[in-house]
This record gives C-alpha cells, sequence and structure tokens, in this order.
C-alpha cells in the first residue's frame, strides 16, 4: 500500500512538473490578432453565450483557441478571464479584412497555423503582435477605416439614365458623388444618421477625417465603386446612412441641402443604405504606435507584411461574397425602390412610413458601430 501511495504521488508531482514545464514553455501574454472574415451567414462579430441560434465570428474564433491549446476550455467559457476585447462590434452579414482582437494567450508553437486549422476557410488570423500588459483594443483605437462596396447604377439619376447593371459611371457624376461625400469631413452632429439619439447629445458629435469614392471597376459584368470612410469612431447604421443619403441627392429624390438640413436640430429623414459592402478595413492605433512602437519591447501595430494576405483574403471570399449576393439577391435594387417613399422634407409621418416599411424589406442588417454607442 505504502508503495502503491508513493508511486502515485511520483506520478502526480511528475505530471505537475510536465504542466509547469508546458507552461515555462508557452507562457500567458497579450497579444493582439489581426483577423480577416466574410459576415454573410453570421449574426455579427460579438459572441451571445447562451443564444446558439445566432451563431457570431466569436463563436468560431474561441472554439478555434481551445481547440489549439492556446486557451483553457474555461476561459472560452468566460471570455473575461483571456482579457478578451474586439476593437470594433460589426453586425449580422458585415465582413471585415482588418479587424483587431487583443486577448491572453499561451504563445505555443506555429500558433497561428494552430488557429487556422480550427477556423471555417473565410475566418483566417492573418498576424499577431505582442501588446503591452494593459492593452485594450476597443479603448486604445483612435480611428477606423470602413468601405462600401456598391453597384453604380445606384448613382444613376431616377429620370434620365439606365437603371440596370448596363449603367456606367461618367466622370461628372463620380466628382459629384466625391463633392458630397466631402461635405461630411469634419465634426458634425450625426444624430439623424442613428436612431435614438437627440439633436443635443453630445455623443451624437463625430468627426469624420476622410472620405472618398474610388474609380469604378467591373466584376461579372456589373460596374462596381468603393468608397472608404475614416473616422474615430462611428454610431450604428451612421455610415449606411451617409451613403444612402448622396445615392438619393445624386439619383434626384433629396436637394443637396439636405445634407447641410441634417446637421440641425430638425429631424430629416435619411435613407439607409442595404448592410451588404460594408466592410471594416482596418483599425488605427497611432496614439499607442507612437509611445510604444518602437520601446524596443513592442511592435507598432501596423500590418505592412501582411497586406498582400489581406488583399488576397478580399478577392478570395469578400468580394465574390457581396457581388454573388448581390446578383441573387439583388439588395441594392430593392432598397433603391424604395427611395420614391422618403420624404425628404422632414416629415416625421413620412419617417414612421418608411421605418414601417424597412422592416418588412429583406435588408441586411449591418452595423458601422464599434463604440458603446453601436448596440
Amino acid at each position: 500500500d505504502e508503495n502503491g501511495h508513493q508511486n502515485k504521488k511520483l506520478k502526480r508531482d511528475a505530471d505537475e512538473e510536465d504542466a509547469e514545464d508546458q507552461n515555462k514553455k508557452s507562457p500567458k501574454r497579450k497579444i493582439v490578432l489581426l483577423m480577416a472574415y466574410s459576415g454573410k451567414g453570421y449574426h455579427g462579430m460579438q459572441r451571445n453565450v447562451g443564444s446558439s441560434q445566432f451563431k457570431t465570428i466569436e463563436d468560431d474564433l474561441v472554439s478555434a483557441l481551445v481547440q489549439s491549446g492556446c486557451i483553457p476550455e474555461n476561459h472560452g467559457e468566460d471570455m473575461k478571464k483571456m482579457s478578451f476585447q474586439r476593437c470594433a462590434r460589426t453586425d449580422k452579414g458585415v465582413s471585415a479584412a482588418g479587424q483587431i482582437v487583443s486577448l491572453k494567450v499561451r504563445l505555443i508553437d506555429d500558433i497561428l497555423e494552430k488557429i487556422n486549422n480550427h477556423l471555417p476557410s473565410h475566418i483566417r488570423i492573418l498576424g499577431l503582435k505582442r501588446v503591452t500588459g494593459g492593452f485594450n483594443s476597443k479603448n486604445k483605437c483612435d480611428a477606423r477605416t470602413y468601405s462600401y462596396m456598391l453597384p453604380t447604377f445606384a448613382f444613376a439619376h431616377k429620370d434620365h439614365d439606365v437603371q440596370e447593371e448596363v449603367y456606367r459611371l461618367d466622370k461628372e457624376t463620380l466628382e459629384k458623388v466625391n463633392k458630397l461625400l466631402a461635405c461630411y469631413k469634419g465634426t458634425h452632429n450625426f444624430h439623424n444618421f442613428t436612431s435614438q439619439k437627440g439633436p443635443r447629445d453630445p455623443s451624437a458629435k463625430r468627426y469624420i477625417m476622410e472620405i472618398h469614392c474610388g474609380e469604378p471597376f467591373v466584376r461579372e459584368n456589373i460596374e462596381f465603386a468603393v468608397i472608404k470612410v475614416k473616422g474615430q469612431s462611428f454610431m450604428m447604421h451612421q455610415i449606411r446612412k451617409m451613403i444612402g443619403l448622396v445615392i438619393a441627392i445624386v439619383k434626384g429624390y433629396a436637394a443637396e441641402s439636405i445634407i447641410e438640413l441634417s446637421w440641425g436640430e430638425e429631424k430629416v429623414d435619411v435613407p439607409k443604405a442595404p448592410g451588404l459592402g460594408l466592410v471594416l478595413e482596418r483599425v488605427h492605433f497611432e496614439k499607442y504606435n507612437r509611445r510604444f512602437g518602437n520601446d524596443g519591447l513592442h511592435e507598432p501595430l501596423e500590418w505592412t507584411k501582411e497586406e498582400e494576405k489581406i488583399a488576397v483574403f478580399k478577392e478570395q471570399y469578400i468580394y465574390p461574397t457581396i457581388i454573388n449576393t448581390e446578383r441573387e439577391e439583388k439588395s441594392m435594387v430593392n432598397w433603391l425602390n424604395t427611395l420614391s417613399i422618403h420624404d425628404f422634407n422632414s416629415s416625421v409621418v413620412g419617417m414612421q412610413a418608411n421605418n414601417k416599411n424597412s422592416k418588412n424589406s429583406s435588408d441586411v442588417e449591418g452595423s458601422d458601430g464599434c463604440d458603446d454607442d453601436s448596440d
């Protein structure tokens, strides 16, 4: 008995030493992961524990982290234990090419390869960097860049242009689009571009750094263009409404003066473009990089080495999903047909009628937000 007891004790001690050695080899460290994903079929980024019928990107990510041995199983059940924080909370149907999450993991060998082995091909971890112990990807982010890919027939004038896929955007119309988009630059009161914000709510003021529509290109016989917008932070539906209003003006449904009017206290009926096409392109950590990027211990949170991988992922998973879904579901065509029922003369009655109509439509929901206002 004594020998048996002694043998068990020796085995237990040996197991503990092995576990200790393993932990020494792969200590827990605070890192950030660069993620790319196609959001189609997911109810957004953020995990809803206990709500299994609404699958999210984080469900698949956490499962891969546990299976690869980066985190213990109980950390997957309670994400606070690994100090998990996503930079931007993208909603249903929205994709990302440069999402960032921060968390504590065991730095195992071949960590990226092992995590990706347990992820579906439309979700990839493209990069990893060590960060400071107190780093929080949401709080330390000082700007976000989104893109919105749309068929150019969205800009065809309702009275004298063809409204179909054969439409091609001319130089003058593109210049008009960019002139209107430029109105958004700077700090404005965007209470009319989201829900549940009053005109005197200080958090409705947002700072837009850059916004521009690029040159059109043809895919699958449809001409597309990509609008890029960089801002400190965005409220729910803000980007989609910013683009929706410009489309309404260019198509001839609303006067140019409506943009200026929307900054004021009056309630303005701003149409919300479809969620399909919205992509989180990248998140910016300029202040963090200035302070820690060259301190000799940490790398700046820039991803120049990963640019090619990001571009390949977009071509393989994000763009084809947007193009094919647009062809099959015609989300832009269906939405454009609702513009005529909008009341651009600030009628609250018109807004209520339109809200009722949009709830009945098959709009793909997508959040532009990444701060506390974007729920």
